[in-house]
């Protein structure tokens, strides 16, 4: 029986929780030896836009935006470069980078690269943080056009982090 591709996608960012969630995944989703492609999704955060002068009136030159945007950029690599590294089996990994809410941005790539499963981490976020910062999790689990897999990280039985 030949095994078809499965496009298995994997949000990843700066928390523990998405790295997690990623080596739950190479443990228990992605088959060795398989055909599987595994995508890892970091979203950088919408770009602020700056007009020439903040509130206070100060200027912002160009310098400054663009050492902004190579930070951005920076913490990107090195987020998928610790991802990759936890890939070092799996043969057909695909990093990919891209701007904006990282709620819209994930489900519009879930359909976009046609992906089988999404795989997420959950930051386990009480009710009131959820309430003002949002649930990414919760947002692609109602809107992602594929299946969605979110792994909380088990609390250290002593209750310290």
């Amino acid at each position: 029986m030949a095994q078809e591709e499965r496009r298995i996608l994997v949000a990843v960012d700066e928390g523990e929780e998405s790295l997690h969630a990623l080596s739950w995944c190479l443990e228990n989703l992605v088959l060795q030896n398989s055909k599987d492609t595994l995508i890892l999704l970091y979203v950088k955060p919408p770009r602020v836009v700056y007009s020439t002068f903040d509130g206070t009136g100060y200027l912002f030159s160009s310098d400054i935006t663009a050492a902004m945007e190579r930070y951005g950029q920076e913490v990107a690599d090195v987020v998928l470069e610790k991802a990759k590294k936890l890939c070092n089996n799996i043969e057909k990994v695909i990093n990919m980078v891209e701007n904006g809410d990282p709620r819209d941005v994930i489900c519009e790539m879930v359909q976009k690269l046609g992906a089988d499963v999404l795989v997420m981490g959950s930051h386990g976020y009480g009710l009131i943080k959820r309430a003002f910062l949002g649930s990414v999790s919760n947002h692609c689990a109602q809107n992602a056009k594929c299946p969605v897999l979110i792994v909380k990280k088990p609390k250290p039985a002593n209750g310290n982090q």
